[in-house]
Formats: structure tokens, sequence, C-alpha cells
């Protein structure tokens, strides 16, 4: 078994001593070691007529060591040890990019709004947090054309800073987040959207992605301020500043090895639970988690399985005409849940077990799901459930199992993917149709093919969480994606353009159905994206890369698509209507509005939002995106 690095012991640790990198340096999503040059000043702060955004490419970075920057409008911001900015073509620089000479200003203090709104049944916001060690600070000013400048701030490396109270970020292929644009407020001509405040859909809850052993060990690879600054782009409030995460409970198809937590020799059983260990998690899961909330400690976690203990399932029978056979060389992939009371008893116990094992490791689980897409045997770790052995499992065994240890862990019916009548919908009306079963539901999580499931789910009035995010480069046709996704790469993953904008379609969709989270699969992947599944190669799409033979990192268009949304809507907003464009907007608990665009036509330097009273032009990238918030 390959363990684990020295590193990732420390690296926890190292997160509460160490700055945290910016999320958005370079131009292109290219390697993320260092980025182009710096200014020489080490990064611009604000300066008297609202400060630069970053460097001629938009988007500068603190150093990995140092504090990271305001990274929208009005002006980056350099450190002691240099800022690490993207340079023209946003590549790498073989020197790691000069030193700037003074850095930005930083303060004292700074603490973020607010924290994630639960719905009725849902995840409980945890309020909001102080920076460790210093909020932002500049002299800022505004920039003409009416966007205000927010300074030469450095944020803590634990997060302290909050994003700017307005920005103005636009992408494009070859061109990612360049924030050097303004907007001018127009009084007269045709908006190409309108953002309708008075259309009030679902309160956001926010966005995250999956912990998957396989990132871990991919980041491993890397240098400790790169890293670093991997973890800081996923989660840090200066980036994608994500605050959902998924955790696997034991094998996934992008896990280093097929495990549960509680396996014993075969013909055998552990109706006790005294064989459970979390050995396993601690070597790649756990470091991994523990990374993320030294970034960003208001993370809600939750946890699914990909499969049960093997000795939980049979091999005999079939569910919904699928056969419980294994379906690899090993006990882990497919096979059926056994409906035995005792089993049924110890499984229960099972999750009482894992929820507190994380617990004690710091690790706060608030929601389970009981699997992982139920109705799908893989070449990789899976069960098949049937649709009243579900609705038994959740009112009769689980549910009270949580209750009886005094857990406040909710119960997700989850994860559904299988949209086929017979399959995952079956196991919704069983659940929901089981008084019982139903009072332990407090949110659904739907993926993949649930989309147009959604809409009549609603009826059940609790939060619908989005639970994974598509993973592109299909060995299998996929129809009805606007944009579509690209041809299938069975060699490597691609990562491209084409992925990014079938991202942003799938996100846009999944919110005007409903949704009140939105979950990435992997965060982190190498250039090749193959999992552990025997049946198939299927190299999928990730945000970030790392290239193992290079030791480099890579932000990939996907990356930046969620981040347009997700650094900017914060938990709490309302998703609010537009009309005229390919837009979603949302309204935040401060008040400032976030209108997020996507153009896919040509470039259109009077492209106008009409917003909160205003009309604001500004140059759009043909086949762009854009994010407004003021």
């Amino acid at each position: 078994m390959k363990t684990a690095p020295a590193f990732i012991t420390a690296l926890a640790i190292g997160f509460l001593v160490a700055g945290c990198g910016s999320g958005g340096s370079g131009n292109t999503p290219s390697q993320g070691g260092s980025g182009g040059g710096t200014s020489a000043s080490g990064g611009a702060a604000g300066n008297a007529s609202g400060g630069t955004a970053g460097n001629d490419t938009g988007g500068s970075a603190g150093s990995p060591s140092g504090g990271t920057t305001a990274i929208s409008s009005g002006g980056g911001a350099g450190n002691g040890s240099g800022g690490e900015t993207g340079g023209a073509s946003g590549g790498a620089t073989s020197s790691g990019g000069s030193t700037g000479a003074t850095g930005g200003a930083s303060s004292s203090g700074g603490s973020q709004n607010g924290g994630a709104t639960g719905q009725a049944g849902g995840t409980p916001g945890s309020g909001g947090r102080t920076g460790a060690t210093g909020g932002t600070s500049g002299t800022g000013g505004s920039q003409t054309g009416g966007v205000p400048g927010t300074g030469g701030a450095t944020a803590p490396g634990t997060g302290g800073s909050t994003t700017p109270a307005t920005a103005l970020v636009t992408s494009a292929s070859g061109t990612y987040w360049k924030t050097d644009g303004t907007w001018t407020e127009v009084t007269s001509g045709t908006a190409d959207v309108t953002v309708n405040d008075s259309s009030m859909a679902q309160t956001w809850q926010g966005f995250g992605g999956a912990f998957n052993e396989y990132g871990w060990s991919h980041l491993s690879v890397l240098s400790s301020s790169d890293q670093t600054r991997a973890i800081d782009l996923l989660f840090g409030s200066d980036a994608a500043h994500f605050n959902f995460g998924r955790i696997p409970m034991g094998a996934s198809d992008y896990s280093l090895a097929r495990y549960t937590d509680d396996e014993v020799s075969a013909g055998g059983n552990d109706y006790s639970m005294a064989s459970f260990s979390i050995t396993q998690d601690l070597k790649y899961l756990i470091p991994y988690v523990k990374a993320a909330q030294a970034v960003n400690p208001n993370i809600h976690f939750w946890g699914s399985p990909w499969t049960p203990p093997t000795w939980m399932k049979t091999t005999s029978g079939s569910v919904n005409g699928v056969s419980c056979a294994n379906t690899g060389s090993t006990p882990y992939d497919g096979g059926c849940m056994t409906d035995n009371a005792q089993v049924l008893t110890a499984y229960a116990q099972y999750f009482v077990k894992w929820i507190q094992a994380f617990d004690q490791q710091g690790i706060k689980i608030e929601a389970v799901a009981p699997q992982n897409e139920p109705n799908y045997a893989t070449g990789y770790a899976s069960c098949l459930w049937a649709s009243p052995l579900f609705a038994k499992f959740v009112g009769q065994y689980l549910g009270p199992a949580l209750s009886s240890a005094s857990l406040s862990t909710q119960i997700m019916l989850g994860t559904m993917s299988n949209s086929n009548s017979n399959m995952d919908p079956t196991v919704v009306t069983a659940v929901m149709g089981d008084a019982t079963a139903k009072g332990y539901i407090k949110m659904l999580g739907y993926q993949w093919g649930m989309l147009a499931n959604v809409g009549s789910a609603k009826s059940y009035n609790l939060p619908i969480w989005q639970s994974e995010h598509k993973a592109g480069n299909y060995p299998f046709t996929v129809t009805g994606e606007n944009p579509p996704p690209g041809p299938f790469n069975s060699t490597m993953a691609p990562n491209d353009y084409t992925y990014g904008k079938e991202s942003w379609g799938l996100i846009r969709d999944w919110i005007k159905a409903g949704v009140v989270s939105y979950s990435a699969w992997n965060m982190v992947l190498d250039t090749v994206g193959n999992g552990n599944d025997t049946h198939r190669a299927w190299p999928q799409n990730a945000l970030l890369t790392v290239d193992t033979s290079k030791k480099t990192l890579n932000l990939t268009p996907a990356y930046y698509v969620f981040r347009h949304l997700s650094q900017f809507v914060a938990p709490g907003a309302v998703v609010i209507g537009t009309s005229g464009g390919d837009a979603l907007a949302f309204k935040n608990p401060d008040g400032t509005h976030v209108v997020v665009m996507y153009n896919s036509g040509a470039a259109k330097s009077t492209y106008t939002v009409s917003v909160g009273g205003k009309r604001l032009q500004f140059s759009m990238p043909a086949d762009g995106f854009a994010t407004i918030k003021m």
C-alpha cells in the first residue's frame, strides 16, 4: 500500500503558519507554481484612482508563504515575500516570480459576514468567522467607470478577508479571471440582462466538492507552497471559497484502496463493530479534510458510502432486474444490500461509529446519505438497494440509531442518480411514502441524471442539494445539455474550455431548477484523470489538476466557472430572476447583488446589465463569462 509522504501529517499545521496563495494567479489554466512576473512593488496597492486590479492580465496572487491578495477590482497586493502573479500568458516562470519590495498593506482583523443559513430542515449556519491574523485594508477610492476600488489589501493565511463589496471579473478561453475591467453607469439603452429583485426563489446554502484519496495523493507530489495554494484556491475566502465538503465512507471510484471501515475475513461478520477502524481514512481523507478546515473552518461536511462492509452484502438475486452478482474481481464492486435485521442494525451502528470517529478528529459530520447511487452496480465500490429496503433502513434502523446516540447528524435522501422510472425515483417514492422514514429525512441529494426530477421533488418542501457535478468526457452518449459536452478522450481528461462551458450549463440549470447547494465531483486529480474503475477507462475532469511528472499545479476552465459564482455568492443569498440573457443572479444577505453571465456570441464593448436600479455597461468577451458584484 502506498503511504502518505511526511508532509501530509504536517500540512494542516502548516496552514496555520503560512499564508495561503491567492486563487487568481495566471491568465490561462496553466501550472500554478508561481505564475508570471510581479510588479516591482510586489503587487500594487489601491491608489488614488481606485487602485490597479492585479497585473496586465488580471488576478494577482499572494505568495504562498505570505498573504493572499484581494483579487477583484481595486488592487492586487503583494507582501513581504513578493506577490505571485500570472504573467501575460498565465504560465509559470522558472524563478517563481520577482520579489516585491514592499508588499500590500494589511490590518489586524476583519471578519466574514454570516454563515450558511439552513432552510427548513437544512444545514444550519455556523455564523461568521474572524480572520486569525488580519483582514483587508487599503486606501481604495473609486475607479473610473464606477467600480469602487478595494485597495491593496493582503489577507491572512486562514482566510480572514471577505470578498470585495464590488467586483467585475471576466474570463474567456486563454484569458481567465481578468479583474482590470470597469463598468460605466448608463441611463439608456436596452439591457442584455435584466435582474428582477421581486422574482425571488430559493435561499442559497453554498458550493462545495468531494474529498477523495486520489486528490490528496496527487497533491503530495507538489511543493509545499503549491500544496498550500491548491487548498486555498478551493477553500480560501479570496478564491473559490467552498463551504460544503463530501467525504466518502470508505472506498469510492477515486480511492487508492478498496476498503470499508469494518472488514473481516471472508465468510465472517462483525455485528458488534469490534473491527471498526478509520486507519485507512487517516492516511489520505482526513489530512485532506483538515487541510481544508485550516483555510475555511466553516465547511459543512457530509458523508456517503459507495458500499457497506462487504460481509453485509449478498450476491444472490437481483434488484430491479439487475443481478446481485459482483461486478468486479472483489466483493466491493456490486452486490446487493442484505435484508436482515441483524445486518441492518449493525450497518446503522457503522454510521454511528463513523460519525463519532470523525468527530473525534475535529470533523463534524452534519449529514449522511445511506448510499451513493443505489441503482448502479459498477466496476468500483457499489451496492444495489431495493426501494422498500432503503425505506426500512432509514425509518427503522438508521434514524433511530442516530437519535439513540444523541447525534445531530441529519439524513439525506441520497445520493440519487439513476432517473429511470423504476430506479432511483422509486427509492424516493418509497422513503417519502413511509411516514416513519420520511420523518428522518431533512434534505434530498440529487446528481447526474436526476435534474429533471428536481421540480417534482420540491413538493416535499425540503432542501434539495445537487450532490455531484458531472465529470464530463463521457464514454457514452449524453444529450440535452446546453452547452453540449465534447467528444470522448479515452487516454486523458480534456479539462478544456468545452467542459468549462458544459459546467456552466449544468450549474445554471440545476440552480434554476431549485437546488440550494451545488457540489463539484473531484476537486483535484492528475492530468490523466482515471480512477479505479475495472470496467472501463474513463478519464474524468477536475477543477485542479496535477502534472505528476512535472510536479506542477494547473487551474482548469471549470475551476474558473465555479469560482465565478462561489467566490461572490454568500451562504444565505437568495436566487433572483433574470431575463434577456444566459445568466444567474443572487442577492446576498448584505444586500449586494451578484450576476454571473455567459456570452456565447461575439465580444461586446457595450454589454449592459440592469441590476439594483442601475444600468451597468462593460466589455464582455466573446464566448466568455462575467461576474458583477455590486
